[in-house]
């Protein structure tokens, strides 16, 4: 009997590799052909900006969904990342690339700072403390004018460059960005299924008891926030690099709010779940432009019948039940 268990468990997991590993080929063979095919330069905007909030929504997925904290402040990383690295390559040194490593670094030092209330608030309380440092930096950006430019933000931000090569062209900034977006979805996928991931799942489960097995919950807590900061500090460098110009309205409250929307309904802890609930948000309000005097209406219903619904998301995150919880269904079943 357990031999034939160990073959099924065997089996399916065979299976739920070829399953990712054609996904994964398939999604590359779409990105490599898309441009080729659809040579227009508005659908291929789009779609660089959904590679954008794609990192931004996978990389928000570990602190909200794997960890189950509600961050309302992570378009203050993706803000910090886009003028850290624009303010660094056009007064510093002119490289695209150290000024994406540089905006992640200083993203992920401010991600510690934030990570650090979460040791002892948790909840609303917590949501409120990221709602606050996400005001904090936009007012810093706006305010901080002999620097920032205030509202009227940076403009002729270069370009990004490969070997002195500039990318200047959609399909070259559509082939950056999701090569990105592949190797950043890979290393996120790698670390939630790790022994770091389910740390992170233990904690948001039962914290008293993952403390009571000696697990370091506030290191794990701390990490898990400046891990998602540096990702949207990546994902704001490519940002302001492609658009050539930013200000502190790109990075409101709203676009946090909007970021948490997106996992919450492609479903919180699935990466998968993240990657359709960033697609179905972002290109819906561009599908229903034919409409625009009923498009915000539309939108807000879908978003409720759909939470209404399918609570979980589109996509939820898979759930072992525990032994406990399997014994008391037997014992109802019988």
């Amino acid at each position: 009997m357990d031999r034939i268990k160990n073959i099924k468990q065997m089996s399916n997991k065979i299976f739920s590799r070829l399953n990712n590993n054609m996904i994964f080929a398939l999604s590359l063979f779409v990105i490599i052909i898309f441009p080729i095919i659809f040579d227009n330069s508005y659908i291929l905007h789009i779609l660089i900006l959904l590679g954008v909030y794609v990192v931004l929504g996978t990389s928000l997925n570990v602190v909200a969904g794997v960890m189950g904290e509600l961050d309302l402040g992570h378009a203050a990383f993706f803000g910090i990342g886009a003028y850290i690295s624009s303010l660094f390559v056009m007064n510093v040194f002119d490289n695209f690339w150290i000024g994406m490593i540089l905006a992640g670094f200083i993203s992920l030092i401010f991600g510690l700072l934030l990570g650090i209330p979460s040791l002892r608030i948790r909840g609303d309380y917590l949501a409120i403390v990221t709602l606050g440092f996400n005001e904090i930096i936009r007012y810093v950006l706006l305010n901080m004018q002999s620097v920032t430019n205030g509202p009227m933000g940076i403009k002729g931000i270069p370009s990004p460059t490969i070997f002195g090569y500039v990318l200047n062209t959609k399909q070259q900034m559509f082939y950056l960005i999701w090569v990105l977006v592949i190797i950043i979805v890979v290393v996120m996928n790698r670390m939630t299924n790790s022994r770091f991931g389910r740390t992170l799942v233990a904690i948001r489960e039962d914290q008293i008891a993952a403390t009571s097995l000696g697990i370091n919950t506030g290191k794990y807590e701390i990490w898990a926030f400046a891990i998602t900061a540096a990702f949207a500090g990546i994902a704001g460098s490519f940002f302001a690099h492609y658009m050539n110009f930013i200000n502190p309205n790109n990075f409101t409250t709203n676009e946090s709010i909007l970021i948490l929307c997106m996992i919450t309904v492609g479903g919180r802890g699935s990466m998968i779940g993240s990657f359709i609930g960033v697609t179905i948000l972002f290109l819906l309000p561009e599908l229903l432009r034919p409409i625009a005097d009923y498009r915000m209406l539309i939108y807000g219903i879908m978003l409720v019948v759909m939470m209404v619904f399918k609570p979980r998301g589109f996509w939820p995150e898979k759930r072992i039940p525990s032994r406990i919880t399997k014994s008391a269904e037997s014992k109802e079943a019988s």
